[in-house]
Order: C-alpha cells, then sequence, then structure tokens
C-alpha cells in the first residue's frame, strides 16, 4: 500500500502501528490535490485493515504541516466543485475522529490550517518543544473550514477558539499546551519515540473497549446527557460478552497482564 502513495509515507509495522508521514518536505508538508486524494485512500486502508491497531500521524522534515498549498488554493473555483472538494475532505477528518483505534498526532514542528485540523482529529496529541500551532487562513480570506471551526470549540471552548482563528497568530507549543490545544510538549528529538512508546502502551489496552470508548466520548459532546449514558449502557452490555473481558478478568485473577486479542 505504501508504494501506492507519492505524498505520503505510510508504514505498518509488525505490532501493528501504523506511521503515517505527510511527506512533501520543500513545501512544508502543503496538502495538493494529490495529497487530499491521498488521504481519502489512507482513510479506507486505516478503516479496513485489520492489521492496523494504533495510528501515529507526524511529517517529514521541519514541519508538520503548512495547511493547504497555496497553488491548489489560488484556482479558478467554482462554488459547488469547491464545495464537493471540500466534502470529500471532511469525509477524511471526521473518518479519522470515529475511527475505532486510537491515533496520535506527532507535532514535529509548524502546523496550521488543514495541517492543525489533522490533529484536531486525532486523540491524543504530542507536540515538539519547537512546534508553533495555528489558523491563519483569514490572511488569505478563508476560514479553518471541513470541521476545523467545530473541532477547535469542542477542544479548547468558545472564547480561545475565536481568539486563535481572529488573531491569525502561531503559537508555541507549550502556549498550546496551556489551553488544551495539544496534550503534551515532549523534547524535539524524542518526539517520535515518545509517540511511538505510546502507541505500543496503548497495544497492551483491550482494542474493542477502547473503539467503543472512542464512539462514547465523540457522541458525549454531541447529545445530552441521557443519551449518552444510554450508548454507555449499550456498549458495555456488548463489552461484557467479549472474550477480551473474560481474558481481562482471568489475567486478573491469575496476577499476570491480559493478552487482548480484540474479540
Amino acid at each position: 500500500m505504501s508504494d501506492s502513495f507519492k505524498t505520503i509515507k505510510f508504514e505498518i509495522d509488525a505490532d501493528g502501528i501504523a506511521l503515517v508521514t505527510l511527506n512533501r518536505p520543500e513545501k512544508l508538508n502543503a496538502m495538493n490535490a494529490e495529497m487530499r486524494s491521498e488521504f481519502t485512500a489512507l482513510s479506507n486502508e486505516l478503516v479496513w485493515n485489520d492489521q492496523i491497531k494504533v495510528v501515529v500521524f507526524t511529517g517529514a522534515g521541519r514541519a508538520f504541516s503548512a495547511g493547504g498549498d497555496i497553488d491548489f488554493l489560488d484556482n479558478d473555483w467554482k462554488t459547488p466543485e469547491f464545495r464537493r472538494e471540500t466534502q470529500e475532505f471532511t469525509a477524511f477528518f471526521d473518518a479519522l475522529e470515529i475511527l475505532e483505534k486510537p491515533v496520535i498526532a506527532a507535532i514535529n514542528g509548524p502546523c496550521t490550517g488543514a495541517g492543525l485540523q489533522i490533529t484536531l482529529s486525532c486523540d491524543i496529541r504530542l507536540a515538539s518543544e519547537e512546534a508553533r500551532l495555528g489558523f491563519k487562513e483569514n490572511l488569505i480570506g478563508l476560514i479553518p473550514g471541513a470541521g476545523g471551526c467545530s473541532r477547535l470549540v469542542k477542544l479548547i471552548g468558545y472564547g480561545k477558539a475565536k481568539e486563535l482563528i481572529f488573531i491569525g497568530e502561531m503559537i508555541s507549543a507549550s502556549e498550546a499546551e496551556k489551553i488544551g490545544l495539544i496534550n503534551k510538549v515532549v523534547s524535539h528529538d524524542k518526539l517520535l519515540d515518545e509517540a511511538l512508546k505510546l502507541a505500543q502502551h496503548l497495544l497492551t489496552r483491550a482494542p474493542v473497549a477502547l473503539g467503543l470508548v472512542k464512539r462514547i466520548l465523540w457522541n458525549c459532546v454531541n447529545v445530552d446527557m441521557a443519551t449518552g449514558r444510554t450508548l454507555e449502557s449499550l456498549a458495555q452490555s456488548i463489552l461484557i460478552k467479549t472474550e477480551d473481558h473474560k481474558e481481562g478478568i482471568k489475567a486478573f485473577r491469575e496476577k499476570r497482564k491480559p493478552k487482548f486479542q480484540g474479540k
């Protein structure tokens, strides 16, 4: 599968960790039409490839991503045509957000626009101390589309989201951590190692339970409390009958680490 991508490096290790590297370093991994198209194929692979257990995103070179490629945006777009293009792009972010597998962002450098939107769709965001993050779309008369506004509000709140988008300046990784935009700042030379270490840790957790709780947590910010509790109850009634639950109980009694199979 990796050979079929030109703007993305896609590797799966023996443990089932998929490493996705945005790979246009000469353009700071800006997203052109080809990369956007490859994201669609990538999302299908992440969803349907059962070999993949955890996903890690990062960028090649000194940036995570500079967002949309200016040459792609500087086009004589017809409104319906660009709307369709945006819908396809949005579907990629949506697929990441509800993918029933953990997704980690390892933000290695500047991260803005659509690049930042990828990280907003991830579950856990680690950032290098050298990373800077922000939305600069208003400098070219646009907004964070494809779900960028709604995800940002849910993550950092209404006031901070407006500040970040209105002012349009990049903030440091430490400031991003303070406002909840990222989970943790990591030493630059240890970033990928830390992300892969976290991925290895998540491999020790029951995959069906992780997948369901991810969907429930996503729904909890979109539905009322009663509906959220109903979803929790339904998920728990499914999980109680899984082989992973039985293995977890058995491992607890035998004082050993569980060996989950995702069943």
